[in-house]
């Protein structure tokens, strides 16, 4: 009997030590370099406006990261404009990067919204932008990221 006690006390403690060298090695990953890259339209439907949001995803660890799904909100000049998510699945290589695409909705309402916020705007000072989301990669490989930028507009042309 206290034989059989001394192996379940030897087992529990080799599983807790062993529990605790995974939860170490969990921290000591660098975070992720996410960035807007670019905007493409797609066909929407009734009274919405999709895009395809373009995401460069840099790995500046030497793992390989998982991902299997990603959401995404953007906001435009300090207001909600558009959200999206993709169950895409794929890889980022350590030391690598990926460009992942995610499709995104704009309502009518968040874009009259947007419309109605635009007072004084000037096409040369472009749009402060702020996208954030999550790249979900499993029980604790899921992570959230922000960027912040300017979106710069093209300037009118006049015509001739």
């Amino acid at each position: 009997m206290v034989r059989a006690i001394t192996l379940l006390q030897r087992a529990l403690f080799t599983a807790l030590l062993l529990s605790l060298a995974a939860c170490s090695t969990l921290g000591m990953r660098d975070p992720l370099k996410i960035n807007l890259v670019g905007v493409e339209p797609l066909q929407g439907q009734g009274l919405e406006v999709r895009f395809a949001v373009k995401l460069r995803v840099q790995n500046p660890n030497d793992s390989v990261i998982d991902y299997n799904g990603i959401a995404i909100d953007l906001e435009v000049n300090n207001q909600p404009l558009a959200s999206g998510v993709s169950n895409q699945s794929g890889q980022v290589p350590g030391f690598g990067e990926a460009v992942i695409s995610v499709p995104v909705t704009i309502s009518a309402f968040s874009a009259m919204r947007q419309a109605m916020g635009a007072t004084g705007f000037k096409p040369e000072q472009g749009l402060p932008y702020k996208l954030s989301g999550k790249l979900a990669g499993g029980l604790f490989g899921t992570v959230r990221f922000s960027d912040t930028g300017t979106l710069d507009l093209p300037a009118p042309t006049t015509a001739y």
